[in-house]
């Protein structure tokens, strides 16, 4: 579709000119004689940028562009003069004009502003997209009671500068918890980054989270911004926080308690302000009782603490989760949209789920993907999520088996995933407890294809 520009000047031939100009570059073009008859042109036909001459009778360009700036604040708008003073030209960009060109006009001049207004605008509309796409990614689905209570702390917290520590297992959706605390607090528009302590060498977390000088130690061969000066005015997310050294400890607190941070291999301190949120899905009052974790840090983690129960204790939410998962994997993966029967979705919310929602969304994304026709139903869900909860295969999947290999095979798959489950799928345990070596354990695995991903 043809982008569509707005001409509002009172003289005819500059009118004609730019519509000239502009048709000829493949543009639909509009003209408006008045101020008044180009608001009107805009707010019935809106334009994807308007061209607009300062100096007209009764309204003038400056009116205008006040009256565009409030009802069309994205419209950008290229100023034109004939008696362009400095003066005029400061205040038509503090009005938020784009662009301020002046008469005679130069089609080149014309074109390349144009141009790079209606550039400007796409990457607009692309980043408010995104953001938009990112928002619906990160967000909270669910209406249960305990869900509720997440969202509840949610707002309280988010207006504050105070820590907030979240808690829950992993897959529980602590990630999304300090998006949204971000995402509805006064740092909002600046930096959210995150830290995975969990998933960065004892060696190095120091210096990804407060940065390094050239030749600081080997390997050192150019300078490193640190994680928390990146954050600098914004958030910074400590996920895993209880995996963190207790050398690394003491100086995440001196962050806290100073606001300041200080690169390796440098004497000079660096201020920052940066708003911390932590998670952790172990429980560190037991971690600090066993020297693991500072108390001290602790406590000033915790100032605001927020748990995210299991989804096993919220099975109200497996609905609304199971139908958004669905609806993404379908976008995501471009394949038809597929439906989920009444049977399967009582057999998911009966699951325990030990990988909570992130088990949830893998397992419908691998449905959406290998599930023919247009219907999930029980059939197509993992084998171990169609065993019921006492540990037995269910009887259709018994009766499928047509030799007595095939039933062992069953038999013996449902034993082994029952027994992962009663040790939470500790090996060692699993294996002393069945009284096997570990080493037939894993086999075993691998040949039922047993994972605490699907059969959790």
């Amino acid at each position: 579709m043809k982008p569509r520009i707005l001409v509002i000047d009172d003289e005819s031939a500059i009118r004609d000119s730019l519509k000239m100009i502009l048709e000829y570059e493949g543009f639909e073009v509009h003209g408006a004689a008045t101020g008044q008859d180009g608001l009107t042109l805009a707010d019935r036909e809106p334009a994807d940028l308007v061209l607009l001459d300062i100096k007209m009778a009764g309204m003038d360009g400056l009116d205008v562009l006040q009256r565009l700036r409030t009802t069309h604040e994205a419209l950008p708008v290229i100023m034109i003069s004939g008696h362009a003073t400095v003066s005029t030209a400061v205040e038509a960009t503090k009005l938020g004009a784009f662009d301020f060109i002046e008469k005679p006009l130069s089609t080149e001049r014309v074109l390349v502003s144009v141009r790079n207004a209606l550039d400007q605008q796409r990457l607009t509309q692309e980043v408010v997209a995104f953001r938009r796409t990112e928002t619906l990614k990160h967000q909270l689905i669910g209406d249960s009671p305990a869900i509720r209570g997440v969202l509840e702390a949610v707002k309280r917290a988010a207006p504050t500068s105070a820590t907030v520590l979240i808690t829950g297992e992993s897959g529980v959706g602590k990630e999304l918890v300090a998006r949204a605390i971000h995402r509805n607090s006064l740092r909002a528009r600046e930096r959210f980054i995150q830290v995975n302590c969990a998933a960065i060498p004892d060696d190095l977390i120091e210096s990804e989270l407060f940065g390094h000088e050239k030749g600081s130690f080997t390997g050192a061969t150019e300078k490193q911004i640190g994680k928390f000066e990146q954050a600098d005015r914004g958030t910074i997310f400590l996920d895993e926080v209880g995996d963190m050294s207790l050398k690394t400890q003491a100086k995440v607190l001196r962050v806290l308690q100073e606001g300041e941070v200080e690169r390796l291999g440098s004497a000079r301190t660096i201020k920052v302000d940066v708003r911390v949120i932590a998670a952790t899905n172990k429980r560190l009052e037991d971690e600090f009782e066993k020297g693991q974790f500072r108390e001290d840090l602790y406590f000033r983690l915790s100032v605001i603490p927020i748990h995210v129960p299991p989804l096993r204790e919220r099975p109200g939410d497996i609905g609304p989760l199971v139908k958004y998962f669905l609806e993404s994997a379908t976008r995501e993966n471009n394949v038809r949209p597929k439906r989920i029967t009444d049977g399967a979705m009582a057999v998911l919310e009966r699951h325990r789920w030990r990988g909570n929602i992130r088990e949830l969304r893998n397992t419908l994304e691998r449905l959406v993907i290998m599930t023919p026709g247009d219907a999930i139903d029980v059939a197509h869900l993992p084998e171990a999520m169609r065993v019921d909860a006492g540990g037995r295969a269910p009887d259709n999947e018994v009766l499928r088996a047509g030799t007595l290999r095939e039933h062992k095979e069953v038999a013996e798959r449902t034993f082994l995933v029952q027994k992962l489950r009663e040790t939470a799928w500790n090996i060692s345990k699993t294996a002393e407890v069945i009284d096997t070596p570990r080493s037939n354990l894993y086999k075993k695995l691998e040949q039922y294809r047993i994972s605490q991903e699907t059969d959790g």
